[in-house]
């Protein structure tokens, strides 16, 4: 029995009225008490052993009804496949052509239906969900064909490209990583996290449903709309603002976007909630000015390192142990090297992807995972991250530049919201530079870039940028194919799509241009 249900169980005898899971929208309501919690997963695990549920697939929003189906999955051994609701239909359709799902919860059947209305077909309701199962001819084949074994939970990453991969994990694989991660923040005495990320992504499931209720803390869900998440329509601060006020968590995990949008805010005067103890930050890089800005307003910011191959998280900063602009030293469950500068991850693994046997675990019998990131120790063990291996640059003149060290810092800039530099075989570094705002001017940019500069190496700086519209930082309209599901360029389409006007930049006399 795993750690996860042995607490939830036990804390359903101990305490078994008291709340495991809020709910908030305007407002804290229990949601699920901890007797509540175990006896509702049960009750789930045993339904969908009687319809014989060998893999689930689960797409929905952040509620109690995707904890419970996580955990319900997790108590009878079944795959689970969670769908995020920022993938496109085609990456849906994509993970459903790969994975043998029996059936589906989901909160927006319709649309989903839709699309897919001949694998499934709707059965009722379970949790508030609409549950459906897959049509006779899908229940007829073999998950096991094309997942190696094992394997509790499928995860797919949105990738760099618009066809995601599926990782398998097993379930002890997410218990010492969640056991590490557990360790690691103990000494914040962490009683209340709120899931600001979806929960379909690996690390708010793991480090935001698994270890907090591993140790009898509670866990806050809220719908998107109700954090101030609009999908592509913007994001309205004030309403996330207020949630942070109304919850008064003592953890959560953000990406730097809202880091930045934290800081930012207290540049302002908002007030921080004082029961803020463990703020955890990654999923892109972070720059150390914003890190420094961050902690100068008493911001408990902590930045780490993983990938869903490794089962999220494989170094952090902790309040023992931090050093700004780092990733923080390795967790105690792995082991890191850097092999001609690409940090490698020597075991656990994941089990393998989806449909590709040659990366299963139980064929190649390794636990090495090559990361294809640029990074270094120093020498008091933290980990520093230099950027994609297949991003690098080498100027003309042999100087070996990581964009994502350079759009970091450009980043961090008030006035930009979204940048990508070019340079690869090129006397000097080029940008495309969204504004963060329509209201946001090419002189007011100008400025930023130069702030910048001032802090770079001569070789790394942007000599020359061209504006582009504010919808590409957030990866909406017309744009939409130059970003990936959550946000990050596509730099390959990019660099195509916008080939005449990079060429150019290297052609013109003047140092600045705007489109």
């Amino acid at each position: 029995m795993n750690k996860l249900w042995s607490s939830i169980c036990h804390h359903a005898q101990q305490r078994p009225d008291d709340a495991a899971i809020l709910s908030y929208a305007q407002s804290l309501e229990f949601a699920l008490t901890w007797q509540q919690l175990r006896d509702s997963a049960q009750s789930l695990a045993q339904r969908l052993l009687r319809d014989n549920i060998k893999v689930l697939a689960l797409q929905a929003g952040n509620s109690p009804a995707w904890i419970l189906a996580d955990i319900a999955c997790s108590l009878q051994g079944i795959i689970i496949l969670p769908l995020p609701d920022f993938f496109s239909d085609q990456q849906i359709e994509h993970a459903l052509s790969l994975v043998n799902v029996d059936a589906l919860l989901s909160d927006h059947v319709q649309a989903f239906t839709q699309s897919t209305s001949s694998q499934f077909r709707l059965e009722g309701e379970l949790l508030g969900l609409s549950y459906l199962l897959a049509n006779k001819s899908s229940q007829n084949r073999n998950a096991g064909a094309i997942v190696p074994p094992q394997t509790q939970k499928i995860t797919f990453t949105s990738g760099s490209t618009g066809t995601p991969k599926g990782v398998c994990l097993s379930a002890e694989h997410q218990k010492v990583v969640c056991s590490s991660l557990l360790e690691a923040t103990q000494p914040c005495a962490i009683e209340r996290h709120l899931c600001v990320l979806p929960l379909a992504t690996l690390l708010e499931n793991i480090a935001g449903v698994h270890a907090p209720l591993s140790t009898g803390a509670q866990v806050i869900v809220a719908d998107a709309t109700n954090l101030g998440f609009n999908g592509a329509t913007g994001f309205a601060l004030h309403v996330f603002l207020d949630a942070l006020s109304h919850c008064r968590p003592n953890s959560m995990i953000l990406t730097p976007q809202l880091l930045e949008a934290l800081v930012l805010s207290c540049d302002a005067g908002w007030q921080l909630p004082d029961s803020l103890k463990f703020i955890a930050v990654g999923g892109a890089t972070v720059s150390p000015e914003l890190l420094q800005r961050a902690w100068a307003h008493n911001l408990p910011v902590y930045e780490g390192y993983g990938l869903s191959e490794c089962a999220s998280v494989v170094s952090l900063n902790t309040p023992k142990a931090r050093k700004n602009g780092s990733l923080g030293k390795v967790l105690p469950h792995t082991q890191v090297t850097i092999e001609n500068g690409e940090i490698i991850v020597n075991g656990p693994r994941f089990l393998g992807y989806v449909g590709e046997p040659e990366s299963w675990t139980c064929h190649t019998n390794t636990q090495r995972v090559a990361t294809g990131d640029l990074g270094y120790f120093d020498n008091e063990g933290y980990l520093y991250y230099q950027g994609r291996r297949k991003n690098l640059l080498v100027s003309s003149y042999g100087r070996n530049i990581a964009p994502e060290w350079v759009e970091a810092e450009l980043n961090a800039q008030a006035e930009i919201g979204q940048s990508i530099v070019f340079g690869d075989s090129q006397p000097y570094c080029v940008a495309l530079i969204a504004p963060r705002t329509a209201q946001v001017t090419h002189e007011m940019i100008n400025a930023a870039v130069q702030r910048v500069n001032a802090k770079l190496p001569s070789y790394a700086a942007v000599q020359r940028w061209l504006q582009l519209p504010a919808a590409l930082a957030r990866g909406s309209g017309q744009e939409e194919d130059l970003m990936t599901s959550n946000g990050r360029p596509r730099r390959a389409q990019i660099q195509k799509h916008f080939q005449t006007e990079i060429a150019l930049l290297y052609a013109q006399e003047s140092t600045t241009n705007a489109m």
